[in-house]
This record gives C-alpha cells, structure tokens and sequence, in this order.
C-alpha cells in the first residue's frame, strides 16, 4: 500500500493518463507543469496521432524526451485488473505517490448519443476507471466527462460513484465551459477530481481538519481567465446575417478575442501551414447557400466568424462550415478551435474522419491547463505539495 509523505513537488509526480486520444488534456496538463509518464488509448489512429504530434509539441517547447509513445495502446480491460495496470505502468515498482487523469468514452452519457447509461458498454468503461482510482489509490484524480452524468436519468448513478470515490477521497466536480477558460468554443463538459484523504489529514493541523468542506470546495472559477469569464451571457454576440452582407467588426475586445475568426487560415496561408488544406469536401448546395452565423440547423452549420463556435465538432464528427467561404473547416481550424498550438502536427496520409473524431473527443487544452492549476493550488492547499509557481502562470 501506498504510504503518504507529508510533502512532495507535484511536478515529480508520474501521471497516469487513460483514455489519452490525442493527448490534449495531457498538453494542458503538462503545460501545468505535471509529468505524464503512462499513456493508454486503444484506436490505434488517435495512437498514431498522438505519438507524431505530441513528438513535435514537445520539441517545439524544448524538453528533452525520446519520441513520444502511447504505453498501453489496447484496451484498458484488456490489460487485467489494477494490480497488472501498476505493474504495466511501473515496472521498477510503485511510487509512493502518482497521479491518475483521463475522460473514460462518453457516448452511453451524451445527449446526442443512446444514451445507455451506466449499463452501456461505454459507461462500463466509466466504472472501471474509477474502479481503478479505488484500487490503485493515487494522490489525486481527474475524470472528465459529458454534461449528461448530471442529468435526472443518470444523476442517481453519479451520485453512487462519486460516493463510493468518496470513501478514501476528497471529492468536488463542476461542470465547466471551455468559453469562460478564453477558448473560441461555447463546450460544457464534467470534471470530476479528488484528491486522498489520508493525505489530507497528514498535511492539515487539526483546526485546519475542522475547516475542509464537503461540497463545492474547489473554487474552480480561481482559474478562468477573468477577463472573458461569463462572456457567453455578458456580451452581444451576432447572430445570422444577411446573404452577401459584410459583417461590422465588433467593438468588443471580448468578442474579437473569443471569436472563431482568429482560427481561420487565409488562402494564400494554407501551403505554409500544416494539416490547413486537410479538409471534406463540400458538394452540397444547400450548404452552399446556408447564411453566415446558421448554427441552429441539424447540419451544415456555418459559423460566424465574430462568434464562438459551439463545438469542434458535431453529430458523426460533422465539420462546420466555413463562415464565408463555401468550404469546411480543415483540420489546421478545428485545433485551433480546440486551442492547440501550432507546433501539434497530424501526420499526411491518415483518415479524416478519424483525425476530425480524435480532435473532435478531446478536451480543449487551455481548459485541461486551466483543471491542473486548480488540482495543483488544491493539492498544495490541503496536502503540502509544493508546486511551481512559474509553470503555472506560463499561460503561453
């Protein structure tokens, strides 16, 4: 069993991640100045996205690492109970403490999916991530999911899950939107952390014990960028417009920084640029003639380029349209809306729908960077780590 140590630096706190996709909550979270040393993700096109393109991410920043590698790319069933997870993960032997993050398949929960709940194969896999929370007993946890765990048909089951967490840990959960952390995209989703309680109780005095709360204890809005925070409801979007009408230009600061016009790639850019001309072709006149600003219909939204957009992707990985000219976005547009820098590259030759459905299922990076500030304040708060300061202001 994992013994606790009074006191530690997050940043030398192996991270697990599951369910890692593309890799982006992992960005966010080593952008926070966390080490994620595990990976696991079973499609093998999102494994091979994520090795090219987390390998260049990470060169770009300078850190000296061989070539990024999913560890575990199969099935996390398939890799046997906890025990042989920690073993697979740490051959040389289990670190007193490590930390645990991943956004277990969401389908069974969306609104838009079947569904199924819990009892789906997809809800499954939820339990046995926090099944392995339980067994494998790490110094914190994060899981993300979809909005749809909070609702009546499926409240009851999260409830009993957060509960049976809650024995050994601290737990909060929110549900946040990537909007209010300065990404051009209006997307909720749960998160769910918690951090051990026998490390709680070591680092707190005993009046300190008397003090920590139960229920909404994180102070998740600590780290929203408070400049566009609540812009969703604050600001005067614009709406649909006018066939062959030129948008004004908005005086608003707010709008023009949350607005999707900053993702676009100009023509004349596209050569220069990777993954800017990998893009569906578009053949349907009705999305042709669809106005500026049409986000309501079932499909071929366009969307306006001084407003946010409200996915990455939608329905079976359905791109938006462009906002003006008669095309979907590439590729090189989506990450930009996702909030992925650059120097993240997808490697030529690869399907995609499956590139399109890999970024589409991530969580948008300034919004996982913005979840690990809040795990590192709270575990340097209530268990004594001592974290980086400077990671955590690095908002580049």
């Amino acid at each position: 069993m994992n013994q606790p140590l009074t006191t530690t630096r997050l940043e030398d706190l192996p991270v697990l991640s599951f369910f890692t996709g593309g890799g982006f909550l992992d960005m966010g979270f080593e952008k926070a100045g966390y080490s994620i040393e595990w990976t696991n993700e079973m499609n093998l096109g999102f494994v091979k996205f994520y090795e090219h393109g987390m390998t260049e991410w990470r060169r770009d920043r300078g850190i000296a690492q061989p070539e990024a590698k999913i560890k575990a790319p199969i099935r996390l069933g398939d890799l046997g109970g906890s025990a042989a997870v920690l073993k697979h993960a740490f051959p040389n032997g289990t670190p007193k403490l490590f930390g645990m993050i991943g956004g277990p398949p969401c389908q069974d929960f969306s609104i838009a999916g079947l569904r199924a709940g819990f009892d789906g194969t997809r809800g499954s896999v939820t339990h046995d991530y926090c099944r392995h929370i339980i067994e494998m007993r790490p110094a914190f946890f994060v899981m993300e999911n979809v909005t749809g765990l909070l609702q009546k048909n499926h409240r009851a089951s999260f409830e009993k899950l957060r509960e049976s967490l809650g024995l050994d840990y601290l737990t909060d959960y929110a549900k946040l939107n990537s909007l209010d952390y300065a990404v051009p995209q209006s997307r909720e989703r749960l998160f769910l952390i918690g951090l051990r309680r026998d490390l709680v109780t070591k680092a707190l005095t005993d009046d300190q014990k008397k003090t920590v709360p139960t229920e909404s204890w994180a102070g998740w809005s600590t780290e929203q960028d408070l400049m566009h925070r609540g812009a969703r409801k604050r600001c005067k979007w614009p709406t649909v417009e006018l066939p062959d009408v030129l948008p004004n230009v908005p005086t608003c600061k707010t709008i023009l920084a949350l607005s999707v016009n900053d993702c676009l790639v100009a023509s004349e850019e596209e050569a220069t640029i990777a993954n800017a001309t990998d893009r569906f072709n578009l053949r349907s006149k009705k999305a042709i003639s669809t106005p500026e600003g049409m986000v309501g219909n079932r499909c071929f939204k366009r969307l306006h380029r001084y407003r946010f957009s409200p996915t990455a992707c939608y329905g079976n990985n359905e791109v938006h349209l462009h906002p003006w000219l008669p095309q979907r976005l590439s590729v090189r547009e989506v990450l930009r809306i996702q909030g992925v820098d650059e120097s993240y590259v997808l490697p030529p030759g690869q399907p995609l729908g499956t590139k399109f459905k890999m970024i589409g299922n991530g969580v948008p990076v300034p919004m996982a960077f913005g979840v690990a500030r809040t795990v590192a304040r709270l575990a340097a708060e209530y268990c004594g780590f001592e974290i980086n300061a400077s990671a955590l202001l690095d908002l580049v």
